[in-house]
Formats: structure tokens, sequence, C-alpha cells
């Protein structure tokens, strides 16, 4: 199954230090969604970067298609908020 990276973006520099309680609930809300799908075995990891630039979200993932992917990320309420770069990784060394 293809692996891909996601890159979360923040929509300014200071998200992480100054998120609204209304961005913040989302935020939980995304970390609430992240969680189920790595719980049904579709997310290998998924979490903040401390960037000192700027926080940003990584994940990587395992899924059938970009088209799952797509639909993944469409379905993530962050998307509202922030925006996805992803990438297709070419080699994945599977955990021992």
């Amino acid at each position: 199954m293809p692996h891909y990276f996601l890159k979360l973006n923040p929509s300014r520099p200071t998200f992480a230090q100054d998120m609204t309680p209304e961005e913040r609930a989302i935020m939980l809300q995304h970390v609430a969604y992240w969680t189920d799908l790595m719980n049904k075995g579709l997310v290998v990891v998924f979490g903040p970067v401390m960037d000192p630039k700027e926080v940003y979200g990584i994940g990587v993932v395992e899924v059938d298609s970009e088209e799952q992917l797509n639909e993944l990320i469409k379905n993530d309420p962050a998307t509202n908020i922030n925006r996805y770069e992803h990438y297709l990784m070419r080699a994945v060394v599977p955990p021992k």
C-alpha cells in the first residue's frame, strides 16, 4: 500500500500560540479525527512539529490510493482553517 507524508501548514505563523477558542475546538476535533484513523490502521504517526519558525503538523498514512488520501484530508475539520501538503513516499521501512 502507498504511504504518504502529510504536512499541515497553519493559517499564520503564530497559530499554535494564539488560536481562538473556535480554532482550538476545531484542532481538538482534528486530533480526534486522526486518532480514530490511527486506530483503524490508516495512520502510522501524526503530531505537531515544534519548529521555532512556526509549529506545523505532520503525518504518515498508509492508504489504498491518493484518492483515499484526498478524501481523508477533505474530511479533516482542520482543513477549514489550515492547508495540507502531501507527498508520496517511495520507500518505507516497516516496523520490526
